[in-house]
């Protein structure tokens, strides 16, 4: 009876591990995520911006369910680059693509897309090969019971798919390569026109169509969608003018990709608004970022900023999205300087800025006094 007891308690052991590991597995492996779509924490869902120190950056990349907005340079269209590289992105991963831009035939920006640089995914597979001969032999030297390595086993495999995952969440894309055409092809693109547009009813309609294939439901496995709309006010749309009707269709875009697995990116040139709609603008936005072109041959940024050589522009990020959170997103720094790696990538990076005139205190301009006065007193705010 002893004995009995004994085998049945290691029976019961042995089925209580199994259980234990296999639902384990399951529920893993029961909420997979599509192509390009990140988990993050308090439920959040993440897309790549198409460049990975913005995805860092912004804590994941842009939340699925938001709207980004991108203040516009009047002086460079470097917002382009952000857009290119979204886009990009969105079709690299198969995700459907919405594009709206003030231009007759929006269908030919496609052909400036960036293509992704050349993929590592094949010595990504060497290293995991690799990775698993030299696990596989130093199980042997281990000599692990067969029973248990197994699940050790499983966990190096789920753990390798997760970095393998993790790579292709966001790419490099070359700027000086355009996408392939086979991939323009195959993908789910839909253009728009707001050139001469007299209203925004149109692209409304269109956007409200897109999203409602796209559904939000629990378990993220859907695959997401994504749109963006190039210089929204700009004067050669036929609507120019009527803010309020802008402000609206804002709103109302907002609400529906709230309620959807898609983002929104809107680039808008904001030295047409006035201030009062420049500032509703900003404040629908869930995302906000404005990018500065850099003036050539600047030679008194040239001796503040090391590495000036390099820059196109700078980036600044105003505001981060945020759910199921009332904590703010406080970055360690919201200006970066804009970058071409190899006159190809897009690279963010922090800005580096020596003391002026060898003083280690800040100047006068970086004052946190909110008085324009230069002999204010230290009271004001």
């Amino acid at each position: 009876m002893a004995a009995a007891a004994g085998v049945g308690g290691q029976a019961l052991g042995r089925s209580s591990f199994s259980r234990a590991a296999s639902s384990k597995t399951a529920s893993s492996s029961s909420s997979p995520t599509a192509s390009g779509v990140k988990l993050g924490p308090n439920g959040a869902a993440f897309v790549s911006s198409g460049i990975p120190d913005l995805d860092s950056i912004l804590g994941g990349g842009f939340l699925l369910g938001s709207v980004v907005m991108v203040m516009e340079d009047s002086d460079a269209p470097h917002h382009l680059l952000l857009l290119r590289a979204f886009m990009a992105q969105g079709i690299v991963h198969k995700q459907p693509l919405l594009f709206a831009a003030p231009m007759k035939e929006p269908r030919t920006f496609l052909g400036a897309l960036p293509a992704p640089v050349a993929s590592s995914k094949e010595d990504v597979r060497q290293r995991a090969v690799m990775g698993s001969g030299d696990a596989r032999a130093s199980d042997e030297g281990l000599r692990i019971a067969w029973q248990y390595r197994k699940y050790f086993g499983d966990e190096r495999t789920s753990s390798a798919e997760h970095r393998d995952n993790k790579q292709e969440f966001s790419n490099d894309f070359d700027l000086r390569k355009p996408l392939e055409r086979h991939l323009l092809n195959a993908q789910h693109i839909e253009c728009v026109s707001t050139q001469d547009a007299a209203s925004l009813s149109d692209l409304q309609d269109r956007c409200s169509t897109f999203i409602s294939r796209h559904p939000r439901k629990d378990g993220g496995n859907l695959n997401a969608g994504r749109i963006a709309i190039q210089s929204l006010c700009a004067p050669q749309c036929g609507y120019f003018g009527k803010d309020w009707d802008m402000v609206s269709f804002i709103r109302s875009l907002k609400a529906m990709v709230r309620a959807s697995n898609a983002v929104a990116i809107i680039t808008f040139p904001y030295t047409v608004l006035s201030d009062s709609f420049c500032k509703r603008w900003q404040h629908l936005a869930d995302t906000l970022m404005s990018i500065k072109a850099i003036p050539d041959e600047d030679k008194d940024l040239a001796k503040l900023l090391t590495g000036y050589q390099d820059m196109v522009g700078f980036l600044h990020v105003h505001k981060v999205a945020q759910t199921n959170s009332q904590v703010p997103v406080i970055l360690e720094a919201s200006t970066f300087s804009l970058k071409l790696r190899k006159r190809r990538s897009l690279v963010l990076e922090r800005l580096n800025q020596a003391p002026v005139d060898g003083s280690s205190g800040p100047s006068s301009g970086a004052s946190g006094s909110c008085s324009s006065s230069a002999q204010s007193s230290q009271l004001d705010f």
